[in-house]
């Protein structure tokens, strides 16, 4: 697994930031972007408008929230 981190600017509210995530999070990041129907900037800009700290940190986290609700989808009901 690469930890190499990547560093990309993306449009937030019309402004240019840079985001720096470890490839494997641009992967996933894109990959739910791409579930969802939306380019990275409507997605970031969604994780923006909901964060309370620092971008990266909430991107992180978003995915890590959505790789357990996929899998959670994915376990069958026990009963």
């Amino acid at each position: 697994m690469s930890t190499e981190v990547k560093k990309r600017s993306v449009i937030i509210a019309g402004h240019a930031t840079s985001v720096s995530l470890e490839a494997e999070f641009w992967d996933e990041l894109k990959a739910i972007a791409d579930r969802r129907g939306l380019s990275l900037n409507q997605l970031i800009t969604e994780i923006d408008q909901a964060r309370a700290g620092n971008l990266s940190s909430a991107i992180r986290v978003f995915i890590l929230r959505s790789l357990k609700e996929k899998a959670g989808a994915e376990t069958p009901a026990s009963g």
